[in-house]
């Protein structure tokens, strides 16, 4: 139907405009001051990382002395000067060890006469494992899955890594010093939070061990992870991650090259481009996945019945990132179970259509993005309700080929959600 290939043209203008390689461009076409420095060094993590390494490769040239990006599993670019290592994502593997080992000797390495460009973007806070003394890579792997699980934000989850790193809550910044730190940041993070976005290798920390503590007994996990987290946790004796008045953050400059609302924006343009009446409901939205589906259904239903916040035809959209809490031992990600459960409110609507991809193209543990349904969705696949309820959306929607597969995108800048009615 014309609503879903429309719907699909929306989604991929806002991967267009996320473009990684373009963000890096954009921001290094207005500094001229590389010439003052005796090397310039290239680090970074994350799955959009790669194109920002090679696109600052296109514009140094051997300017760069070399450097190390930590990358997810198939994400990677073409490169000369920049070694590229890949590893696990989400949860972290040895592979991302060594890479994180790697960078901090690199950061270490440079002097107060060098530069040092780190390209950031997310994923890269399970791409770059480091465990702080006393702390396994298995206890990492372990609290890592527990926290997945459990229906904890991305800030929360960053608050714990942080604390069981050597690398991250600044601690990369502080290894350079006293060289200078450029980290161009692609955010992936809900108000564009500097200390979360990869949980903020490269700026000040202002999170605590009781905050860690605090998120892992909000959602009843603090006795399950391993001995050895819980008693660094808790150790008066742990030191704490840099915070503003490190003097490596004289040296250290974050600067946002991208964000989700690059991408909305693009959306919206091209929405109005089809002839919808269009809304940007929010970049800021979260919380449990099933819950904020049924709201975006509501609103297809306040269209269909009342013709607002809009008339017909109509495209609203929204940004963030929700969370899913596992019940069930299906396959799925937060895009493909916001649909599913979507869907199931909007069952019987004409002409509507409701889509959710991650931008980065991996939705989950799986191949997906995301997924599309309509009003005929339930129609096709009565049992959405057993599916949704062992968290099974992959092969639900695999089965009546209503998946989004756009493999790895090169990009990541949180989830897109389109509401539409024709």
């Amino acid at each position: 139907m014309l609503l879903r290939k429309h719907a699909l043209a929306i989604f991929d203008a806002a991967l267009k405009a996320s473009d990684p390689g373009e963000a890096v461009r954009r921001h290094m076409a207005s500094r001229r001051d590389f010439e003052q420095y005796r090397k310039v060094w290239v680090v970074g993590a994350g799955k959009a990382s790669a194109l920002m390494g090679a696109a600052l490769e296109g514009l140094l040239g051997d300017r760069i002395e070399g450097g190390c990006i930590a990358i997810k599993d198939g994400h990677g670019a073409s490169v000369e000067r920049i070694e590229l290592r890949e590893c696990s994502h989400p949860v972290p593997d040895e592979r991302g060890v060594a890479a994180a080992r790697k960078i901090l000797a690199t950061a270490q390495a440079a002097t107060a006469e060098d530069l040092v460009i780190c390209c950031l973007s997310g994923g890269a806070s399970a791409l770059l494992p480091l465990p702080a003394d006393g702390i396994s890579l298995g206890d990492k792997q372990e609290t890592t899955r527990l926290l997945l699980a459990c229906g904890a934000t991305i800030h929360e989850i960053n608050a714990v890594r942080k604390h069981l790193s050597a690398i991250k809550g600044g601690q990369l910044a502080a290894a350079a010093y006293p060289a200078q730190v450029l980290s161009l940041i692609l955010s992936d993070v809900i108000g564009n939070n500097l200390d979360v976005i990869g949980s903020g290798i490269t700026a000040p920390d202002s999170s605590t061990y009781a905050d860690a503590v605090a998120v892992l007994r909000k959602y009843g996990i603090f006795d399950d992870i391993p001995p050895a987290v819980r008693a660094r946790l808790t150790d008066s004796e742990s030191p704490e991650t840099p915070k503003t008045d490190h003097p490596a953050f004289t040296c250290t400059r974050n600067v946002i090259i991208g964000s989700a609302d690059l991408a909305l924006t693009a959306a919206a343009k091209q929405a109005q481009a089809f002839g919808y009446h269009t809304m940007v409901l929010s970049s800021f939205l979260e919380g449990e996945t099933r819950d904020v589906a049924r709201v975006h259904a509501g609103i297809a239903k306040e269209i269909n019945a009342f013709a607002r916040p809009l008339p017909r035809p109509a495209c609203i959209i929204s940004g963030g990132e929700t969370t899913v809490t596992l019940r069930g031992d299906g396959k799925g990600g937060r895009n493909q179970e916001f649909v599913l459960a979507a869907a199931m409110d909007i069952a019987g609507l004409k002409d509507v259509c409701i889509l959710s991809g991650g931008t980065d193209g991996t939705d989950g543990p799986t191949d997906a993005a995301g997924a599309l349904c309509d009003g005929e969705t339930l129609g096709r696949g009565p049992e959405a309700a057993t599916y949704l309820a062992r968290n099974d959306s992959y092969r639900y929607f695999d089965r009546l080929g209503d998946l989004i597969r756009t493999g790895p995108t090169g990009t990541n800048v949180m989830d897109v959600r389109l509401v539409m009615l024709g």
